[in-house]
């Protein structure tokens, strides 16, 4: 009998140790090595997103025209304009063409270009116009958001300042994975150029921080796939192995203690 319930106690200890080895993320990370970080992917503007763009310069009152703002005005010892009503100050829609509206320049193409490439071509333009010298152009998206569905704790949508988030700030940010989550296939749905593309992560081993899915971009939408489908044959069979395994396990340790 000890023996049966030694065997018994092992295998309930096995099937414990392994389902908590699942929910090990980054498990092949150790502390003695080191991760190169590679090149932080950039976000691309798309049409709909809200962009704030502000220009400054030396001399204040040339930024004046390029600066959409309402309510009073005011200018900082920087050169920065400043307004009352900051809310919706130079912020502007990327139209269906992927251009805006751009005081004194008129219509600028700025879908598929990063923050800081949008930021060069206007500030180049403004040069090439004569317009100022040195003109210091800064960019920010108002609207960077992502959608988090599937085996997580929080399904919904997240809005972010800035566009700095990876995939695993995502899941944490949506309360974690559940525990039917399939931690080998987190999928990561990007559109791009017209086009929707799936990357699958497998957050368990250090090969996710090499994806292009680890910095989200604009509107990605991160599914986590459950390990299998609700109700299936797998599932059941395996719950109702563990509910035996247990039972068992407490008859035989309630027998051998009557018998001591």
């Amino acid at each position: 009998m000890k023996k049966v319930f030694s065997l018994l106690l092992v295998c309930t200890m096995l099937l414990t140790s392994c389902a908590k080895k699942e929910f090990l993320y980054l498990a092949d990370m150790t502390d003695s090595a080191g991760y190169a970080v590679a090149n932080r992917y950039q976000s691309r503007i798309q049409s709909d997103d809200m962009l704030r763009i502000k220009v400054s310069c030396k001399n204040p009152e040339l930024a004046l025209p390029f600066n959409v703002c309402s309510g009073a005005v005011t200018v900082s010892a920087s050169g920065e304009v400043l307004s009352s009503k900051s809310n919706d100050s130079n912020s502007y829609r990327v139209d269906a063409e992927g251009d805006i509206n751009f005081p004194i320049l008129g219509k600028i193409h700025v879908s598929g270009l990063s923050l800081q490439q949008a930021s060069e071509k206007i500030r180049s333009l403004i040069m090439e116009g004569n317009y100022i010298k040195d003109p210091i152009v800064s960019i920010e998206f108002l609207n960077f958001h992502y959608t988090v569905l599937g085996a997580v704790n929080g399904n919904g949508t997240y809005s972010v300042n800035g566009d700095k988030v990876t995939v695993l700030e995502a899941i944490a940010k949506s309360g974690d994975l559940s525990a039917e989550a399939d931690l080998h296939n987190i999928a990561v749905i990007r559109e791009s150029d017209g086009e929707r593309k799936i990357y699958t992560l497998d957050i368990t081993t250090t090969d996710i921080f090499n994806s292009p899915a680890f910095y989200l971009a604009q509107n990605d939408i991160i599914y986590a796939r459950p390990k299998k489908a609700k109700g299936s044959n797998n599932s059941s069979l395996m719950a109702w192995i563990t509910i035996a395994l247990s039972t068992v396990t407490a008859a035989c340790s309630v027998t051998w203690a009557l018998k001591k």
